[in-house]
């Protein structure tokens, strides 16, 4: 890209100094992409966090074997929709997860959850843990993003 502007610059005669930084920060400028919107909120979501013993066993089953490696994924029964986000196996207990965003917009279902790491009066007791969320919300028959 630097080449393409000396060749510009030079190939003028008339370039000054001034000009040929210019035209190199013009380039380089070029190359920055536009930073995408976030999405318009239309409204937010109201969500349950399903406790494991309530998950249908359809998802029980897929949760337990998925939950070695992270995984985000959506389930319905044709009544709600389930949000399933697991950040794999973790070398202790203690973790939580917190749900920072829920909401639709035109075209999607945005979901935005956060893995917090165990407290210093954890102790480590070598036993590991497979921190997962399921959120339980309306029907909508939308994509969703993880965000």
């Amino acid at each position: 890209m630097l080449n393409m502007c000396r060749k510009i610059c030079f190939g003028m005669g008339k370039c000054s100094l001034l000009t040929g930084f210019m035209l190199v920060f013009l380039c380089v400028l070029c190359g920055c992409g536009k930073k995408e919107e976030a999405p318009e909120k239309v409204r937010d979501l109201e969500l349950t966090v399903v406790a494991k013993e309530n998950l249908p066993e359809e998802l029980l089953q897929i949760v337990e074997s998925k939950k070695a490696t992270p995984f985000k994924f959506t389930f319905n029964d044709g009544e709600y929709l389930y949000i399933c986000v697991g950040y794999g196996e973790q070398e202790s207990g203690g973790y939580s997860i917190t749900v920072e965003d829920l909401y639709l917009t035109q075209n999607a279902i945005y979901a935005k959850t956060c893995l917090i790491g165990p407290g210093p009066d954890v102790p480590d007791d070598g036993v590991y843990s497979y921190p997962y969320i399921v959120l339980k919300t309306e029907y909508l028959d939308y994509s969703v993003v993880f965000d």
